[in-house]
């Protein structure tokens, strides 16, 4: 990739802020880049596991971590929550650009059980400067690292403008879990520095996800609180398939607390739609509604494809808007932050497959991983939703940006860049890169993995098409995530039984990025996905090989149990 820069303005290079206090000391870990918690980082030990990490197998355990700011999932609130229950959490994080997700689960984790985590915000010169200790202490009101001393200051915040509404939520006229959310929210709030709240239309829950005890302690403490969700509700993919865990095979250990979880939050009111793919459903959101999403792919999807408003709202935070019905008015629920700050120029291949959006999502979010990009030079291409749904998954495994634009496609691409935007060009030789870092397992698969994020009732009939006429390979397993309003629909029309006489697999309810043995078949040592987003996740996720092509390519694999040792034709006809 080349970058143009244009012209930046001075920065403020020496601030120092405390936004979640505790009082803490350890070694200094420098990430190299931001890192998603959920799938890049082991829930119990700390270990960094994503394999397309330049530190994966160092531990982020007891120390004092900077990091540029987080990226990808929003269970990654969850996953620091869990780490500091097992005693495995970093002592400190320390970020150099806006942090909304771990620094949630931080305040939780001191706030609500006692298990401190400092958080900090620094320019870019304290920040570089830090960088060169080894060792920090860190206290409510300084920093101390060898020689390097800053004072810190709290969050520079307006009074925050609260409704009547807002007041009497805070003074338990609701109950006490409807307090302990806005508690939440408006601390959170001063911390972004946001002025008012805003009114929401509905919510979509990330939470039920069970990655450790501490998603079930938390949901489990709200719901004996007498918690009921005051707008309508979704949940994401949980981590079992709800009614048939128990025939599955899977361990009572581990399908009993996934399916409590999932049943805390429908006791508090929520819609089990199990899906991570809430814009499927059939009242999606429209352009200006504001919302609040998490699971990361759906915020991007609704923000970038419907122009609906979001922020990437962190697990646990997607609970409390729902209970209050009210979110922090900033980030892009606002014009002004909701314009693109790097260009990226790419030069679409004359006939690309459906490969082509997973992987340029995935090279997008490297590109600007820690802002809105517009992508030029797509204009005379005609992506499906399917195809948009897969760039902007793929786009936040590597991106903390919560949207993108997409020139002559997206709602929004014709806002103007911010004045400092540069440019940077995706070319042929970034996507034959990544074409091989996605393919670098041996050609002979045993599973071939579909529906990260769930498929859509089109996708499944592609693919029956695809099969028709023949068999998954008796030493390969065909698997499909998908929603259960769309497992109504296809066993509606027909596709469900086209794909089970094919010998594929359907599965409801969790998805690739929740999946657990025995429902993903202990015996695969080799998957194929057509998921950028997947292709990325799941070395670290599921401890198999990995390789990805395009949905063709799949259904081969299926039919004959060997992925293709080349390259799509566009690839090597992509212009340079």
């Amino acid at each position: 990739m080349t970058l143009t820069t244009a012209p930046q303005p001075p920065a403020q290079t020496t601030s120092a802020t405390v936004v979640v206090p505790a009082e803490v000391a350890g070694p200094i870990f420098v990430c190299d880049e931001g890192i998603s918690f959920w799938g890049g980082v082991h829930p119990e030990t700390a270990e960094i596991i994503d394999r397309m990490h330049p530190q994966c197998g160092q531990s982020l355990a007891g120390k004092v971590v900077l990091m540029p700011t987080s990226r990808g999932s929003c269970t990654g609130s969850g996953v620091l929550l869990g780490l500091t229950f097992a005693g495995t959490a970093p002592k400190a994080l320390v970020f150099r650009e806006s942090e909304d997700i771990l620094t949630l689960g931080a305040l939780i984790a001191g706030t609500l059980f006692d298990h401190p985590v400092a958080v900090l915000r620094l320019g870019a010169a304290a920040y570089d400067r830090l960088a060169q200790q080894s060792q920090a202490q860190i206290t409510a009101t300084e920093l101390s690292a060898g020689p390097l001393s800053l004072p810190l200051a709290p969050p520079t915040a307006a009074a925050l403008e609260l409704s009547a509404t807002d007041r009497a939520l805070l003074e338990s006229a609701q109950g006490a879990a409807a307090r302990t959310a806005m508690q939440i929210i408006t601390t959170m709030a001063a911390a972004t520095g946001a002025t008012r709240l805003t009114d929401v239309s509905r919510v979509h829950i990330d939470g039920c996800i069970y990655a450790g005890p501490a998603f079930l302690t938390f949901a489990r403490a709200m719901a004996d609180l007498g918690a009921r969700v005051r707008v309508p509700t979704t949940m994401n993919a949980i981590s079992v398939d709800h009614a048939n865990w128990r025939a599955q095979g899977v361990a009572e250990d581990f399908g009993l607390p996934a399916s409590q979880l999932a049943d805390a939050y429908v006791e508090m009111g929520a819609r089990p739609s199990f899906t991570c793919a809430p814009y499927l459903l059939a009242d999606r959101p429209v352009q200006d509604e504001t919302i609040a999403w998490a699971e990361s792919n759906a915020v991007i999807y609704a923000n970038s494809v419907l122009g609906a408003r979001t922020v990437k709202h962190a697990d646990f935070m997607d609970l409390c808007v729902a209970l209050t019905g009210r979110a922090a008015l900033s980030g892009v629920y606002l014009d002004e932050h909701r314009a693109p700050r790097r260009i990226l120029e790419v030069t679409p291949p004359a006939e690309p497959d459906d490969a082509f959006w997973p992987m340029l999502g995935w090279l997008a979010g490297q590109a600007a991983p820690d802002r809105i990009p517009l992508l030029t030079g797509l204009e005379a291409t005609r992506p499906s939703e399917d195809d948009l749904k897969a760039l902007c998954a793929a786009f936040g495994t590597t991106s903390a940006a919560p949207m993108l634009h997409v020139a002559g496609i997206t709602p929004e691409a014709a806002r103007p860049p911010a004045p400092q935007a540069d440019r940077v060009r995706i070319a042929k030789a970034d996507f034959a890169r990544l074409w091989q870092r996605f393919n670098l397992a041996e050609e002979s698969v045993d599973l071939i993995a579909l529906g990260s994020p769930h498929f859509s009732a089109a996708e499944c009939a592609a693919f029956a098409d695809l099969m028709a006429g023949a068999r998954v390979h008796e030493d390969t397993t065909a698997l499909i995530t998908l929603g259960r309003n769309t497992l109504d629909t296809i066993a509606g029309n027909g596709t469900k039984a086209r794909l089970e006489a094919a010998g594929i697999r359907l599965v409801p309810d969790l998805c690739w990025c929740s999946i657990s043995e025995p429902v993903f078949p202990p015996a695969a040592r080799v998957l194929m996905t057509n998921s950028g987003k997947y292709a990325h996740y799941a070395p670290s996720l599921s401890n198999r090989a990995v390789r990805f092509g395009s949905l063709a390519q799949c259904a081969e694999a299926a039919r004959t149990g060997r992925a293709s040792a080349t390259p799509p034709a566009w690839l090597d006809a992509a212009p340079a």
